[in-house]
């Protein structure tokens, strides 16, 4: 495959990234070649450090895009996002008519295998060293890191294009031909032993620097779980408990609280702490900058010191309507915002629609255009949520505890408490504060091929997948479950075909 032969080039290059405690801030000091050798403990910190690099993946855009980034396809394919942009290819996604060629799919493969790429190696190499030079037990919590992180990449993977090559070694040569491995076969052999190895290793509870820790084992462990007891792997009810045991223990172990205002969550002095347990890491001083806050800001405002203000993602009409009366996160300058003053003249600039206010930077937008804003991956209203929904599946209905912590995120938002509801009910519930809590970072895409159910935005139903009509007139299929496997790997090695279902 042509993306995974790049990986054994990059593994002879990788660049030792240097302290462990500021792995976004160091300069490259020098390369791996075949048979390096650790002489020293801040090497095998490097390999570990490495792991990480390819987290920014998860945002990035192509070289040659304009306002094109991978993490727009999750959102513009839930049907609830528009686009000022005809460059983000957004219009493929919008009719459904995206292919094996189409924007971002083969860029989210191409990141994917290289973050697995640098786990291969740290995994590899740490365990060679001397004890002398790096202790048995560093030696474990460093292979934890990696070992969570390549768990992490195939998740990804195997949420969007199912069966993929299972690589978990350093390639020897170029020649590689690796076919696809089922989804399961992938949890069974990599997602879930990974993690839980990382599980056992003697982590600390959290990290203020950014680094994976038992708190996001535990919390992508759930994740995992919840994921593998729905579709497509339909594992069975009892991973819904072990995905409920995951998430309570993010939450009794303490050390995460809700925010008290959404905006604390833009931040810059919140990064990697309250109510966030993992987020990819940006830097300023490190030249690494967040892309989302010019990717969202309206095209060509004129409201900020960025010269590409792109407007490549913002929600439909529907969807901001379909929020309940009085709740906080659809007022202004909350989760959205409607208008800024301009940059010139300080007079309110008045936009056509809502756009997203979860990625501005104030600092960024008025004075440096450079976002160091963290992105997040997990905090703890996502927890809350996912442990509401396994312990309701895995008790046949919703504990008081469950019932609290979707009141804690209701309470937030200005809403209401809830009273008793059924199983059926309270895990509509549950499916709706995702909705909208954790609208626009990249997790209902992922709910809705889980679930099987999109959320309606115009009758309030909560219809099946496959028939799925969205507000462009588009009807999910059967099809829109996986995405395809890139032509540009198929075309260097026919095993990874057949292709996915509707595009063969």
């Amino acid at each position: 495959m042509q993306r995974i032969k790049h990986i054994s080039i990059i593994l002879l290059t990788l660049v030792l990234l240097g302290s462990c405690k500021k792995f976004l801030e160091e300069k490259p000091t020098n390369f791996l070649s075949p048979g390096f050798k650790i002489t020293n403990i801040k090497e095998a910190q490097a390999l570990a450090n490495a792991c990480y690099s390819k987290l920014q993946g998860l945002l990035n855009g192509q070289p040659s895009s304009y306002g094109g980034n991978t993490w727009n396809l999750m959102e513009f394919m839930t049907g609830k996002a528009n686009s000022d942009l005809g460059q983000t290819g957004f219009v493929s996604f919008q009719t459904l008519n995206y292919n094996t060629t189409s924007f971002y799919v083969d860029t989210w493969w191409q990141q994917m295998y290289m973050g697995i790429g640098a786990c291969n190696l740290a995994i590899e190499t740490i365990p060679t060293a001397d004890t002398a030079v790096v202790p048995t037990a560093t030696s474990k919590q460093l292979l934890a890191q990696a070992r969570t992180l390549r768990a992490l990449y195939y998740f990804f993977l195997v949420r969007m294009y199912g069966a993929v090559p299972n690589v978990t070694t350093v390639p020897k040569d170029l020649n590689l031909k690796v076919p696809r491995s089922p989804a399961k076969n992938i949890y069974d052999s990599i997602i879930i032993p990974d993690l839980l190895y990382a599980e056992s290793a003697g982590l600390s509870w959290n990290s203020i620097g950014g680094y994976v820790s038992m708190s996001v084992v535990e919390s992508i462990l759930a994740d995992v779980y919840l994921t593998y007891a729905g579709n497509p792997v339909k594992g069975g009810d009892q991973y819904y408990a072990e995905s409920a045991k995951r998430s309570k223990a993010v939450i009794d172990n303490g050390g995460f609280t809700l925010f008290p205002n959404y905006t604390d969550m833009i931040d810059p002095k919140n990064k990697n702490l309250g109510e966030f347990i993992f987020q990819v890491q940006y830097a300023a001083a490190a030249n690494s900058n967040n892309p989302l806050t010019p990717l969202t800001i309206p095209n060509y405002s004129a409201i900020s010191k960025y010269s590409d203000e792109y407007g490549s993602v913002f929600p439909t009409d529907q969807f901001i309507a379909s929020f309940p009366a009085g709740d906080k996160r659809v007022q202004e300058r909350q989760f959205f915002y409607t208008s800024y003053p301009s940059i010139k003249t300080g007079t309110p600039v008045v936009f056509k629609a809502h756009y997203i206010y979860k990625w501005f930077d104030v600092n960024a937008v008025t004075s440096t255009a450079k976002s160091d804003l963290n992105y997040t991956l997990y905090r703890l209203a996502d927890v809350y949520l996912m442990y509401a929904e396994a312990s309701n599946r895995a008790e046949n209905g919703p504990n008081a505890d469950a019932v609290n912590y979707v009141n804690k995120i209701r309470a937030r938002a200005s809403l209401a408490p809830i009273g008793t509801l059924s199983k059926d009910d309270f895990e509509k519930e549950v499916w709706l504060q995702r909705y909208f809590e954790l609208c626009f970072e990249n997790k209902m895409w992922f709910d809705m091929i889980r679930t099987l159910k999109v959320h309606n935005d115009v009758t309030g139903n909560w219809d099946d997948f496959v028939g799925h009509k969205t507000v462009w007139n588009t009807t999910f299929t059967a099809s829109q479950l996986l995405f395809p496997v890139p032509k540009q790997e198929t075309d260097v090695n026919p095993n990874l075909l057949p292709n996915n279902p509707g595009f063969q």
